[in-house]
């Protein structure tokens, strides 16, 4: 399904003795339905090589390929479509609309596009996902009425609403106490399994990275199996 090839992120002009050279022929396969953690400390470029492979940032050299398609060829039409519609994004902070219900939340991806809203439909895949991730008592709650995990699980159900092939997780659980970043971690596992969706997810927690799928390591940036040199 994704593709890196010989990936490499330099901030400055390559060559410049003040630039900053962060991913370094990084080459990854993702396929589908198979769920990939990288662990490495903070600051190593894990986020970025996340958003690269999500489209969000571009690579400085070398390819990414999303189902065969180089994204470095799309234009910004053609990668929104991309964001909007194959690729599901969790990230260490929520994010979700304060004014907004938790429904509204998990339903703001369907606003643009073709979908403009969803329909019943939409809103029963929505109820069904809220029920999926424990808050099938919550829909009509605002954020502010959730806990920490709660907020995390709508973020959640609102990545996978448009049915992404890929779902991509900078630190999810990153800002939880223990209990809950263990929960929200065994629930990305159990839906990555259940709705077939790829999974990549970055963390600096190797304890939570054992319990989501197969853990790879960034370290000088360069990308290895975990325990290899």
């Amino acid at each position: 399904m994704v593709e890196l090839i010989d990936v490499m992120k330099t901030y400055g002009d390559p060559g410049d003795p003040g630039s900053v050279s962060v991913l370094k022929g990084i080459t990854l396969k993702v396929e589908q339905g198979q769920s990939i953690v990288i662990v490495g400390p903070s600051g190593c470029g894990k986020s970025t090589l996340l958003n690269i492979i999500g489209g969000l940032d571009h690579a400085t050299s070398g390819r990414v390929l999303f189902e065969g398609r180089d994204l470095a060829g799309l234009d910004d039409d053609e990668l929104a479509r991309i964001r909007s519609r194959e690729v599901g994004f969790v990230f260490q902070l929520h994010h979700l609309l304060p004014q907004c219900t938790v429904i509204e939340n998990v339903l703001v991806p369907t606003l643009a596009g073709a979908r403009r809203g969803g329909g019943p439909a939409l809103r029963e895949r929505a109820e069904g996902l809220l029920t999926r991730v424990g808050l099938a008592d919550r829909v009509s709650h605002r954020p502010g009425e959730l806990s920490g995990g709660q907020r995390q699980r709508v973020a959640v159900a609102r990545a996978l609403i448009n049915k992404p092939k890929l779902l991509l997780a900078d630190e999810p659980t990153g800002s939880l106490d223990e209990d809950s970043a263990r929960s929200i971690a065994e629930l990305l596992a159990e839906l990555n399994r259940e709705e077939g969706v790829a999974l990549v997810a970055v963390t600096h927690s190797r304890d939570l990275a054992s319990r989501i799928g197969h853990v790879m390591e960034l370290s000088g940036g360069v990308l290895n199996e975990r325990g290899r040199p």
